[in-house]
């Protein structure tokens, strides 16, 4: 069996020693663009929680982490001078270059051939081979050469991001929320080595325009950083890292994008990793989704091993599913960031923002588990600001007066716990002393006409919204906008336990939760 894989990225490397190892007779060739040493990027973090496949096929990243990386168990998000910290994650991160090294040096011991400063420009030169595994990246040719096979289609934040390294040393997976002159940027910080620190900024299109941070050309040669970009941010950030540098290598301004296509396989062909799929930062490790696939990959050509077509069958019937739960769980932390300055003016009690940072992938229940004294913390300020749980907080909005924050939901009313009902009515654009509802659409394209709604209420002088249909993310968007950005309490009805309702009390999405009759 021959295999070619474009790509010698952490995905394409493991794949190739898996099946070396598995089959070794089989001829397997890794065609790699740049030179062995070249990387892009600082470091990769990986939840200890989740390497259980990877480390059952290979120990290899995981006697990365241990001898050459740096593990934390806290999570720390700085705002407003304070620092709020949450313990019980469990991470650990290393130098992409130190692992590309490891992995490199795996494929050569299994006899994997690996032929450096050789792009694949023709797929014609790999029809000897009997599979092609494309895993050159977020940016794959191939897949777009392929793209009516595979069916490619992104979807791109409004954030912007560049991605830094520092020599200031964070103790852990750090967010640093900074207000400056032109807007609020915010940085994903956490260290890979003794001596270095990712460091990932994160910003919106307003505040990188004001900045002046739109002059750097793209079209320059990988490789040359955005050194305007670098100087500014040293400076925005200087206090939070203590003065010390930032560190380029090819940083530069971008747009994340969310990747998928309609299908991995075409023929003998296969995506694999970033070129099948890419899930924000924030959630996802792309490495690491990327290292999965390859071990499925790997099994899935053992139980088929004479029919390249059933092994891609099963390989993408297996993975498909699992990561577009990656994907879709990782669709809230992203919409969060492209929120975020908001959210940094909207909450000035720290508590309250890291709360609410936190609680956008992770409920409250959650959190508990991990980290039950932080999750005391949050309900003790609750607590001493309204001197009630949550759901038992008393209610007072304009006209209206509920003995708790939990409400059942029907067209004309929504009745609390004590049978007090507030009138709801359809929005007419008239002012009345009922609340109107608001529906959310059921996905996000919809959001424009909904938020012109709540602008339309906000006018109408309503005394509150309830927000109800669509998405548990698009209902949060839309009572956000009401609460956050025109002071209209919200009340947020769906299919909610008493988690998920507490959850949305305390970081401040919502004043009212429920659901329906």
């Amino acid at each position: 069996m021959k295999v070619a894989c474009i790509g010698a990225g952490p995905g394409g490397l493991f794949f190739a020693t898996l099946l070396k190892r598995s089959r070794p007779g089989a001829e397997v060739v890794v065609f790699e663009r740049n030179r062995p040493d070249d990387t892009f990027g600082f470091g990769v973090v990986f939840s200890d929680a989740t390497l259980d496949a990877i480390n059952a096929a290979d120990p290899v990243l995981s006697e990365a982490l241990e001898k050459h990386g740096r593990h934390w168990d806290d999570i720390e998000a700085r705002v407003h001078g304070a620092r709020e910290r949450v313990g019980g994650m469990g991470m650990a991160a290393v130098v992409r270059k130190t692992l590309l090294s490891l992995l490199q040096e795996r494929a050569r011991a299994e006899g994997v051939e690996m032929r450096f400063q050789h792009e694949v420009r023709d797929s014609a030169e790999l029809d000897d081979f009997d599979l092609v595994v494309v895993c050159d990246g977020a940016n794959s040719r191939f897949r777009t050469l392929f793209a009516d096979d595979f069916g490619p289609t992104a979807e791109v934040a409004s954030a912007k991001f560049i991605w830094f390294g520092t020599t200031y040393m964070f103790d852990g997976l750090t967010f640093v929320h900074q207000d400056g002159p032109d807007g609020v940027f915010a940085a994903h910080a956490y260290p890979i080595s003794d001596s270095l620190s990712t460091f990932i900024v994160e910003t919106d299109a307003d505040s990188w325009a004001k900045a002046g941070l739109d002059a750097f050309d793209p079209s320059t040669p990988p490789g040359t950083s955005d050194e305007k970009t670098k100087s500014y941010l040293e400076d925005l950030f200087r206090e939070q890292i203590d003065g010390h540098p930032l560190v380029g290598n090819n940083s530069r301004w971008s747009n994340f994008a969310t990747r998928r296509a309609r299908s991995w396989r075409r023929g003998k062909w296969v995506l694999l990793g970033d070129a099948a799929h890419t899930a924000h930062f924030s959630v996802g490790s792309g490495t690491k989704m990327a290292m999965e696939d390859a071990v499925a990959l790997a099994e899935a050509l053992g139980e088929a091993p004479h029919s390249v077509p059933k092994a891609l069958d099963i390989y993408e019937g297996r993975r498909r599913p699992k990561v577009e739960r990656i994907q879709n769980s990782a669709r809230p932390s992203l919409s969060w960031w492209e929120h975020f300055g908001r959210y940094v003016r909207s909450f000035d009690d720290p508590t309250r923002f890291a709360f609410h940072f936190l609680s956008r992938s992770i409920p409250r229940g959650k959190l508990a588990v991990r980290d039950a004294v932080y999750v005391d913390r949050v309900d003790a300020w609750w607590q001493a600001h309204n001197g009630a749980a949550p759901l038992r907080t008393p209610y007072s909005g304009g006209p209206f007066r509920l003995p708790s924050r939990w409400v059942t939901a029907a067209d004309g009313a929504l009745t609390g716990s004590d049978g007090t009902e507030i009138p709801m009515v359809p929005l007419s654009g008239r002012s009345s002393a009922a609340g109107v509802w608001i529906d959310a659409p059921d996905t996000e394209e919809g959001l424009p006409l909904a938020l012109d709604r709540v602008r339309e209420a906000a006018r109408a002088g309503v005394p509150l919204v309830g927000v109800r249909g669509g998405t548990g993310l698009t209902r949060v968007l839309v009572a956000e906008e009401a609460r956050l950005a025109h002071g209209l309490p919200a009340a947020v009805i769906g299919p909610y336990d008493d988690d998920s309702a507490t959850t949305l009390l305390l970081s401040g999405r919502a004043d009212l939760v429920g659901g329906v009759k």
